[in-house]
């Protein structure tokens, strides 16, 4: 299928969240967190974190994949396409939530395990860093000496990302080369010779997309975002327009903020309805133009 999305929130679980594939996911781990044949993760548990947005200011308390590690080190991969400019905040309350989920009331804190958080980004996010691959860990400020190897945050940004030797490639760039979208099955045949999970990998998508009903969730869940950022943008021009208005009478910075919210509501309605009409999931609906559940089911009444 031309122009497939792999980071497509829908066929990424399928690939990487299901136990029966748990190899890949544990190649894919191997690989960015650098792992050899004599320190290396030999099991993985995923667990089912999916939650409803907390907020209707967008704040979303949701995990693509979570999973605990046979040492018991916990894990969070993150899929994020589109731009966001709070990723480090983000990323860190995901962590924070993972790491303090592990004790139960009264447990002793010896009983804690490092959790890393890996953020695989669509888009350029830190700005001044060069390397697709950035980690941060906490360090002491003068002496750059590790406080604690309990927290680790990995930024993988497609966009920096880019072959240097197809014949001396590392586990991280294979996947990455799989993800980005930018090499052909003819490209990817020759990297998984290096890396034969990539060669599973390409042959679960092609049995992904033969399945009917897998192809058409993975192509709504496409056109839902497509509509949603598609009406997004155009009632922010409006927005922005009425807030232009509304400023010259009560302040340009007031009418802006008053034009936008109007304009960005309105849009949510619209774009519900839309989706309510090609069937697609309430919660699904909920999520992408952060309506409640309650206003949707209103909505889809009304």
């Amino acid at each position: 299928m031309e122009n497939f999305n792999r980071l497509n929130d829908l066929y990424f679980k399928k690939l990487l969240g299901d136990k029966k594939r748990k190899n890949l996911t544990l190649s894919f781990l191997h690989g960015v967190l650098n792992k050899d044949d004599k320190n290396y993760f030999t099991d993985i548990s995923f667990l089912d974190k999916d939650n409803e947005p907390l907020t209707l200011d967008g704040k979303l308390s949701k995990l693509d994949i979570r999973a605990d590690l046979n040492d018991g080190t916990q894990v969070d991969i993150e899929v994020q396409v589109c731009p966001f400019k709070l990723m480090a905040e983000r990323s860190l309350y995901y962590w924070s939530k993972m790491y303090s989920e592990q004790l139960e009331k009264g447990a002793e804190y010896k009983k804690l395990k490092k959790a890393i958080a890996i953020n695989l980004l669509a888009f350029d996010y830190l700005e001044d860093e060069q390397d697709w691959h950035n980690i941060y860990n906490l360090l002491n400020v003068k002496s750059h000496k590790k406080l604690t190897d309990h927290i680790e945050i990995h930024f993988l940004e497609l966009p920096k990302f880019t072959l240097k030797d197809m014949r001396k490639i590392r586990a991280s760039e294979a996947w990455l080369a799989y993800f980005s979208g930018k090499y052909s099955k003819e490209e990817l045949e020759e990297i998984a010779m290096t890396t034969p999970a990539i060669k599973e990998a390409v042959e679960f998508e092609d049995t992904f997309l033969q399945d009917k009903i897998e192809r058409r969730a993975y192509e709504q869940r496409e056109k839902a975002i497509r509509d949603y950022y598609s009406y997004m943008n155009a009632f922010k021009e409006e927005g922005l327009q009425q807030g232009l208005e509304q400023g010259l009478q009560q302040g340009l910075q007031q009418g802006l903020q008053q034009g936008m919210q109007k304009g960005l509501y309105q849009q949510a309605i619209q774009t519900a309805k839309n989706m309510l009409k090609d069937k697609v999931d309430i919660k699904l609906i909920s999520k992408y133009t952060n309506l409640s559940v309650e206003e949707i089911k209103k909505i889809n009444e009304e």
